[in-house]
This record gives C-alpha cells, sequence and structure tokens, in this order.
C-alpha cells in the first residue's frame, strides 16, 4: 500500500502553525537584530580587541557582505536540503559562530566570525517569508505578514539600543552571547516541526555555478563598495575603484547567465511581472529609509551631541516603541481596508517623519527626537507589511522561494546603498556648509566680530598670554562652525530620504490587490 499524502502546511492544526511559525520568527529576528547591535558599540569592541576605527568597521562590514550573498541562495538551499534542516543548520552554525565571536581574541579572528555568523544567519531571513505564505493563505496571511514586516524593520531599529544597553551594562561580549539560548532552542525544535518541504539533492546536478560565483563577486564587491567607499573617498581610492569595476562586470554577466540558464539561481525573469517589481522597488526604498535612520541618528547623537551607547539607545527607542503599538493597528485596518492605502499611509508617514528631522539643530536630544521616531516607527508597520502581503502574495507557490531571496535582497541592497548615499551626503554637504560659514566669519560681519570679541575677552580672564586666549577662541570657533555645518548636512540627507519616499508614493496605485494580481500572474504564466 502506498503512503498517504502529507498534509499541506495550511491545513495543519492551527496551533501547530503557529508555534513552527513563532519559532522561525525567532531565528529570523535574532539574525536581523545582529545586523546592528554593534552598532552603538563599536568604540568598546575595537578597543577591547586593540583595533584602529578602520579595522573595527569590518565587524560590521562583513556581516554584511556575508548576509547579503546569501539572502538570494537561500531559495535555492532550501529546495536542495529541505526548509527544516537548512533552517536547524543556519539556526545551528548561527548560534555556534555568535559563541565565537564572543570569544574573538583579536580583530582578525573577529571579521572572520562575523562573516560565518552573518552567512548563516541571513540564510534564515527569507525562508521565514515563503514559509509564512504556506502556513497562512488568504487573509490569515496579512497578519503574518504584518509580523514579518514589523519584526525586519523593528530588529535593525532596535538593534543599537540593545547593543547599548548591553555594553553599558554587562560587556560587549553579550552582544553575541545572547543569541546563545534561542539559537539553541530553535536548532533542536525546528527539525521537529517544520516538516513542510522534502530534501532534493538531485538538485546540485543541475545547479547553476557559474551563476553562484558570478552572484557571490558581484554582491560581495558591491557590498564592499557601498560600505567603504565613503571613507575614502569612493573612485579615489584603488581598492574601491577596483571593487567597483568587478562588481559592474560580474553583475551584468550575472543578469545575462540568470536570464539565460535554464535553472538559475536567482528567479531575475520574476522582475517582468509588474506586481513584483513594484514590490521590490518599495522594499528597496523601505530599506534605504530604516537603515538610513538607523544610521544616521546614533552618529548625530555620538558625534554632534557626544552621547554614549546607553544615552543613544535610549534615545532612539521609541521608534520600536510605536511600530509595537501600531502593530495591532495595522491588524484592525488591514480586515477593512485596501492594502494599498495602506501602503501610502505608510510610505506617507515615513517621508513625513524623515521630513520632521530638517528642523535639526545642534541641541535636539531624546525630548526632540521623539516626534520624528514616532511618525518612523508607525511608517514602518504601514509600509513594510502591506508590501510583504502585495509583492509575494501575488506569487505562485513554485516561484515564491526564489522570488522571496531577491525580495529580501533589495531591502539589504537598498539599506547599504542608503548607508553609503548618507555617507557621501555628509561628508560634501558639511564640508559646503563649512566654507559658506567661514566665508561669513570675516571683518564685515560685524555679529561674527562682536561674538569672537566677546568669547576671547572670557577666556583672557583664564590665560595671563594674550596670544594663547586668541589661539584657544580660534579652535573654539572652529569647533562650533564645524559642528554647525554637520548639523546643515544631517538635515539636508534627511530631506533627501524624504524625496525618495515622496516620489515611489505615487507609483503605489500601479500595484494591484494580491487576488488580483496573482490571477493575472497565472494568465502571464500560460
Amino acid at each position: 500500500m502506498s503512503s498517504a499524502a502529507p498534509i499541506p502546511p495550511s491545513q495543519w492544526p492551527m496551533r501547530k502553525r503557529v508555534f513552527a511559525f513563532a519559532c522561525m520568527c525567532l531565528g529570523f529576528f535574532i539574525a536581523s537584530l545582529d545586523i546592528q547591535i554593534v552598532a552603538a558599540s563599536l568604540k568598546e569592541v575595537g578597543g577591547a580587541l586593540s583595533a584602529g576605527q578602520d579595522e573595527t568597521a569590518w565587524v560590521q562590514t562583513s556581516y554584511l557582505i556575508a548576509e547579503i550573498i546569501v539572502i538570494p541562495l537561500s531559495g535555492f538551499l532550501s529546495r536542495v536540503m529541505s526548509t527544516r534542516w537548512l533552517f536547524a543548520f543556519s539556526a545551528g552554525g548561527f548560534t555556534l559562530t555568535s559563541l565565537l565571536c564572543g570569544l574573538a581574541w583579536n580583530i582578525d579572528s573577529m571579521i572572520a566570525f562575523r562573516a560565518l555568523q552573518g552567512f548563516l544567519g541571513g540564510s534564515m531571513i527569507p525562508m521565514v517569508f515563503t514559509t509564512a505564505f504556506a502556513f497562512f493563505p488568504g487573509r490569515q496571511a496579512v497578519v503574518a505578514a504584518s509580523t514579518i514586516g514589523a519584526l525586519a524593520s523593528m530588529a535593525p531599529t532596535l538593534g543599537p539600543t540593545i547593543g547599548g544597553w548591553i555594553t553599558e551594562h554587562y560587556s560587549w561580549h553579550w552582544l553575541f552571547f545572547i543569541n546563545l539560548l534561542p539559537g539553541l532552542f530553535i536548532t533542536v525544535v525546528v527539525p521537529m516541526v517544520l516538516k513542510v518541504d522534502e530534501a532534493d539533492w538531485g538538485l546540485l546536478k543541475v545547479a547553476d555555478y557559474p551563476g553562484i560565483a558570478l552572484m557571490a563577486t558581484f554582491l560581495g564587491s558591491l557590498q564592499y563598495v557601498l560600505e567603504e567607499g565613503a571613507r575614502w573617498n569612493w573612485l579615489d581610492d584603488q581598492t574601491i575603484a577596483l571593487c567597483f569595476w568587478v562588481a559592474i562586470g560580474s553583475g551584468v554577466a550575472f543578469v545575462w547567465r540568470s536570464l539565460s540558464y535554464r535553472h538559475p539561481v536567482v528567479d531575475l525573469r520574476a522582475l517582468g511581472q509588474r506586481q513584483f517589481a513594484l514590490g521590490c522597488l518599495f522594499s528597496f526604498v523601505t530599506g534605504m529609509g530604516i537603515f538610513a535612520a538607523v544610521y544616521m541618528t546614533p552618529v548625530f547623537l555620538g558625534y554632534v551631541r557626544g552621547y554614549n551607547a546607553w544615552q543613544i539607545g535610549m534615545a532612539i527607542f521609541t521608534t520600536g516603541l510605536f511600530q509595537l503599538l501600531a502593530i495591532p493597528l495595522y491588524g484592525i485596518a488591514a480586515r477593512h481596508i485596501d492594502l494599498r492605502w495602506l501602503l501610502m499611509l505608510g510610505l506617507a508617514l515615513f517621508a513625513l517623519s524623515l521630513w520632521s528631522y530638517t528642523p535639526l539643530t545642534s541641541q535636539w536630544g531624546g525630548d526632540e527626537l521623539l516626534l520624528p521616531q514616532a511618525l518612523r516607527g508607525i511608517g514602518q508597520q504601514f509600509a513594510v507589511a502591506p508590501t510583504v502581503t502585495l509583492t509575494l502574495g501575488s506569487l505562485p507557490p513554485a516561484r515564491l522561494r526564489q522570488a522571496s531571496g531577491l525580495f529580501n535582497l533589495m531591502r539589504n541592497l537598498g539599506g547599504a546603498i542608503g548607508i553609503a548615499l548618507c555617507g557621501t551626503l555628509l561628508n560634501s554637504r558639511t564640508n559646503l556648509h563649512f566654507e559658506r560659514l567661514a566665508e561669513n566669519l570675516n571683518a564685515a560681519r560685524q555679529p561674527a566680530m562682536d561674538f569672537i570679541s566677546e568669547l576671547s575677552t572670557q577666556l583672557q580672564t583664564q590665560f595671563s598670554d594674550a596670544g594663547a586666549a586668541t589661539a584657544v577662541t580660534l579652535r573654539q570657533l572652529f569647533g562650533m562652525t564645524y559642528r554647525q555645518a554637520q548639523v546643515m548636512s544631517f538635515a539636508d540627507t534627511f530631506w533627501v530620504l524624504a524625496g525618495c519616499f515622496g516620489l515611489v508614493l505615487l507609483l503605489v496605485p500601479l500595484m494591484r490587490q494580491p487576488a488580483a494580481a496573482a490571477a493575472m500572474a497565472a494568465r502571464e504564466a500560460h
């Protein structure tokens, strides 16, 4: 007698589905959290490992490069190994490398372990998206997408806050040790509850290995250029220039290979569907906004206000808090309102949040940041969750795995480009504003002369030598001018990001509801 056909995941008991999904979400959250958990603590990590600033930056860069390479590969790997065994293997490896990161003895070992951690953690991320639609069909998918959207945007937002608190109250080692308990739990439990498909090792025989090599070269080189370009003045640096041209060449070759090979590692043809292409664009822009804001706010508070890691974490905590409060509100709204309207609301709130930063001054702290961050927290929830449902909910199951990797790649790639854009704008606009401000500090500007005279008079009481008082006055004036130039450059950069969200907001009406989009995709397939 033949064995009975396996029960589809959508027909499992609700309790079993929710538990399995929750286990995967836990893995998804800790992998996403680790993208930014060291962001506010790099100084402490570098100091403990006797590393300079340039070397310490690779603690972040190595994780991002490895993660961005493996995310689009996860669809192929999950078909080869099965979802449960790839997820369990990734969780186990992520847990082990987290332990090794906490035990790192020098900066080289830390960078190597962080790269492995990013590679193993990154493979868990897309599988949560595909499994959610297998577990929860129809209207249930809206709730699942809302949960994933919240975790996807909240984890990197809370990363600096959690990391700052851990470093302040314990030590930087616990940035990684906190992964051990949840990682072990996922590694053991997931294989027992996540039997949604079977392994197909035969796919290794037809795998597009040249395509995989080209993709890894393209994404790795591109991520390096985006991460390091602003610090090394872009193409003026020989290494950045070499990696840039390598990324261009391998990227063109990868696209050609993916479109011409019968079994490509990434389904770029899915971008031919308007719904999916628009969804990837929205994912790209929201990723750019989320990661850029998470990058710029701590930089502003650290360099302009002089906050430490814990103070930075507490100041930006409100974004995650307001996003948590928005989750049930979104769940109710999604049952009654067209998801496209919710997406427009989310992008509009995100744009308004970024624009709210433009009156920035050097005295802004947690109180002044409250409203912009509250708007961003609500906007993140209403922008990311409907994008997931509208984009992936329109695809047939056969294409969902590979397309999910591409969709998640766009969010992380948007984040990398957003951070690189911010770094470049901050550098260039700071220099421009400083030059313009310095031009006004001359004898023709009486208010400036009065200020310099008053400051010099105050300092002369502390110095017997008038020349020393003048030198200190000029140094303080330089510092004040440069700080004001920095503040103005932050405002400019937030304005540019707000404009990006305003532009993509106009494209939302081109999206279809998931049911209509799925029907259109089916007709196109035939």
